[in-house]
């Protein structure tokens, strides 16, 4: 049996993991379960966000990390304007003493602060999403970390005055000296900076602990946060949704932990599909079933993760692109480009062309 998390047996280096989302904490669960010594002196640090449906994931997964003999430390990290003061004052003994850092969101100012704090020479970075896609390519070019719904965009006064915080964590990410980089990620490198080491995530423990899943004849769809983001229209999502449920019979809608209230409550109204809000991410859900025979999605993430999770079922992972008519006039210069790569990178899916919007 692992060592109790925090512990140390004097072999490995502390431990400390911050993340933000339950994204994020799964697949630092999936790398601890990756290492030779999984429970040795690991600390999670959950750097809470406000909104309810992501902080119910997080409480679920906390409960599930707690479970594998890691400590959990729960942070009200936005609860007012002195939160972060008081975060961060909270985290310095443990940021100074540990000898390895996790992260998974490395564009998070949070973070970045935090990595200016740390004398960890053992950094690594665990999947965000396909925003580890972006990080990884802006490190190989040696770019500021600009999250890549934003690139293109002018710098407000707050990234003005945060520019050289973001540049030190930028330094900090670089392998050098006696000072270690990994990045652990299911997700396709383009490009890998000189030195840092590239370890992939397979989804091994999720296949561990769920499943298999009893697999339904229907098809499911999976949401996506792009109308949120601003990428993507709020009319021609729906109705590409709409389209996209009615060409492939699907009944359910699981639903992105970012939308918002109105717009699943308009999509329900206006497709008929069953919106479900799940409680842990969708890799976990699926794998623990039922799911559809075949799972919709757009670009996101989860056309990647999905079909690592489902390994050994017959569920199929269908994309549909995203039609460059439906961005708003606010898209990134890059977001077309970028989401297209998101689907053209992706393994072990079945393509779809853009739907038909009116």
């Amino acid at each position: 049996m692992s060592p109790r998390a925090g512990t140390n047996t004097g072999t490995t280096p502390h431990t400390l993991a911050f993340v933000e989302s339950p994204v994020q904490l799964l697949n630092v669960l999936e790398w601890a379960h990756a290492q030779e010594e999984p429970g040795a002196g690991f600390t999670v640090v959950v750097l809470s966000p406000t909104d309810p449906m992501t902080r119910g994931q997080l409480r679920r997964m906390a409960e599930l990390a707690r479970g594998e003999g890691h400590a959990v430390r729960w942070e009200e990290a936005r609860g007012g304007t002195a939160a972060p003061f008081r975060t961060i004052g909270g985290l310095s003994r443990l940021l100074r003493r540990a000898g390895r850092v996790v992260m998974g969101d490395p564009f998070s100012r949070y973070v970045q602060l935090l990595l200016t704090i740390t004398r960890a020479s053992d950094l690594v970075v665990v999947d965000d999403g396909t925003a580890t896609m972006e990080f990884v390519g802006q490190l190989a070019r040696g770019e500021r970390l600009v999250r890549w719904h934003r690139k293109g965009g002018r710098p407000g006064p707050r990234d003005v005055l945060f520019a050289p915080v973001s540049s030190a964590a930028r330094r900090r990410l670089t392998p050098g000296g006696n000072r270690r980089v990994e990045i652990f990620s299911s997700m396709p490198m383009k490009e890998t900076p000189d030195g840092v080491a590239v370890t992939s995530n397979t989804f091994a423990w999720t296949r561990a602990r769920f499943g298999p899943p009893r697999v339904t004849k229907g098809a499911d769809m999976v949401g996506t946060s792009l109308v949120e983001t601003g990428v993507v229209d709020a009319d021609r999502y729906l109705e590409a949704v709409r389209a996209l449920a009615r060409a492939h019979g699907a009944t359910r809608y699981f639903a992105h932990r970012r939308e918002s209230a109105d717009k699943l409550h308009r999509l329900a109204v206006e497709t008929g599909l069953e919106v479900v809000r799940p409680d842990l991410p969708l890799e976990l859900i699926a794998r623990r079933g039922p799911i559809g025979r075949t799972v919709l999605s757009f670009p996101s993430t989860v056309v990647h993760t999905l079909p690592l999770a489902l390994s050994g079922t017959d569920v199929r992972v269908a994309v549909c692109d995203i039609d460059p008519a439906w961005l708003t006039e606010h898209a990134s210069p890059r977001a077309h480009g970028f989401l297209s790569g998101v689907t053209g990178t992706a393994r072990d899916v079945h393509r779809l062309a853009a739907v038909s919007v009116v």
